[in-house]
C-alpha cells in the first residue's frame, strides 16, 4: 500500500493509509463522502478535500477506477482492470460485472480512432431485489 502512495508522489500519512485500507478489496464502490464518514471518527482532523485529492491522484495513476454511474456522485473501485458496472435502480447498489469483451484490448484503434479507455454502465434490478419481487414483496426497504 505504501508503494502505491509513493508511486503517485503522495506523502505517506496515516489518513492516506487508512483510505487505501478501506479501498483494498472493497467491492461496494464507495464515494469520497462514504470514505470520509467512515474515517472521520478515527481522524478528526481529516478533511473531505484530502479524501478527494487522494482518490483523484490514485484514479489518475490507474490504481483505482472512477465510477460515474450515478449523476450526483463519483464512486471509486479499487479494481483497475476493465470490467462493467451495474446499478440497481431499487436498492441503489453498484455491482461489478465481469462481462468485458475478451477481444477489446485497450488502447486500440477503431476506424482510425485511438481508443484509450471505455466505461460500460448497466442499469436495472439486481438479483437480490428481483428475488424480493418474485416472492411478492414489492417494498423497497432493504
Amino acid at each position: 500500500m505504501i508503494n502505491k502512495l509513493k508511486k503517485m508522489g503522495l506523502k505517506i500519512t496515516p489518513q492516506r493509509l487508512a483510505i487505501l485500507k478501506i479501498l483494498d478489496g472493497n467491492t461496494s464502490h464507495p464515494s469520497a463522502e462514504d470514505i470520509y464518514k467512515e474515517l472521520k471518527p478515527q481522524f478528526p482532523s481529516l478533511s473531505l478535500a484530502t479524501v478527494y485529492n487522494t482518490l483523484e491522484v490514485l484514479a489518475g495513476g490507474g490504481e483505482v477506477q472512477e465510477v460515474r454511474i450515478k449523476s450526483d456522485k463519483k464512486h471509486f473501485d479499487p479494481n483497475p482492470a476493465p470490467h462493467c458496472h451495474f446499478l440497481c435502480r431499487v436498492c441503489d447498489n453498484i455491482y461489478d460485472l465481469d462481462m468485458w469483451p475478451e477481444d477489446l484490448q485497450l488502447p486500440c484503434d477503431i476506424k482510425g480512432n485511438l481508443i484509450q479507455g471505455c466505461n460500460l454502465y448497466l442499469y436495472g434490478i439486481c438479483f437480490r431485489c428481483r428475488d424480493k419481487y418474485k416472492n411478492g414483496n414489492n417494498n423497497n426497504n432493504n
